[in-house]
């Protein structure tokens, strides 16, 4: 019995070991090779439990989610013979992990080979394109096509020439574009002088549209005085035919009366308290005083 339980310990120690060599999990963010005596013999790609030969076959596992690539900041030159320094980033992930092992072995390979190839490619796109279009992308929505046109150029040719590695570079974009400092100064002066070219544009066109609302705010105003007036004197018109009409009704009724009124307030408008007048009193004006008795 003294030597049973150590045996039984030793089985299942062994059988731990065994069991642990034997089975290993793959997760829905990797993808496993399985080796056995240096050579591959299977690709696993989907999340689960799996066994392998203990003690003989090996595992090696790959990244299966985005990886991003950042590299140094390096000098290029434009299309128009200006010097920058680009600063940029790329998302790739691992395709082929078959492929990928035997071209560039792991990681560290891959972001190498990734290196080479977007600075190849970078420089060439970029070799075609002028300064300004590849530093600019707030001005105008023509820059920024332009811009993402390089990039997506450099993202497509970066793709077709990693696949031979198991690599899919999924986007390429510039992070930072930097001028050298001799270039710096010339190039501010000359985006400077395009802002104040487009803001002198912008300036010209409120004028003359400003000048528009003034003239149209005169016409309307001549417009509606002229209607005013109009409109006014055909009221005033109105009012005094009217008047006349009534003085005429009145008039008709008793013309005697009519002028009686009509001279009192000749009188009252005419001979005030310090008035004084030389007149005859057979004179139309008094003759309502002269038969007065």
């Amino acid at each position: 019995m003294k030597i049973l339980f150590p045996l039984i310990g030793l089985v299942v120690v062994l059988g731990g070991v065994l069991l642990y060599q034997s089975a290993f999990t793959v997760h829905e963010f990797e993808q496993a090779l399985v080796f056995q005596f240096g050579r591959i013999e299977r690709v696993v790609t989907e999340p689960g439990l799996y066994w392998k030969k203990p003690f003989i076959q090996k595992t090696r596992y790959y990244e299966k989610r985005v990886l991003e690539y950042d590299s140094d900041p390096r000098s290029i030159i434009t299309e128009d013979k200006k010097t920058l320094r680009l600063d940029n980033f790329a998302r790739w992930r691992i395709i082929d992990p078959e492929l990928f092992y035997n071209s560039v072995v792991d990681e560290t390979g891959g972001q190498a080979r990734l290196d080479d190839i977007i600075y190849s490619e970078l420089r060439t796109e970029v070799g075609r394109a002028e300064l300004i279009e590849v530093i600019r992308t707030e001005m105008t929505e023509e820059m920024n096509t332009n811009r993402r046109a390089i990039m997506d150029q450099v993202t497509q040719a970066c793709d077709e020439k990693t696949r031979r590695y198991g690599i899919e570079v999924l986007d390429v974009r510039i992070k930072r574009a930097d001028l050298p400092k001799e270039n710096e100064e010339a190039v501010y002066n000359r985006m400077r002088a395009e802002r104040q070219r487009i803001a002198d544009r912008f300036k010209a066109e409120g004028q003359e549209e400003a000048f528009k609302i003034e003239a149209e705010a005169d016409k309307q105003k001549t417009i509606i005085a002229a209607e005013a007036y109009r409109k006014s004197q055909e009221i005033r018109g109105q009012g005094d035919a009217e008047a006349l009409r009534i003085y005429a009704e009145a008039f008709q009724q008793d013309p005697d009366f009519y002028s009686l009124l009509r001279t009192l307030e000749a009188y009252e408008k005419t001979l005030g308290s310090e008035t004084t007048l030389v007149l005859s009193t057979d004179s139309d004006f008094f003759r309502f005083f002269s038969e007065v008795r």
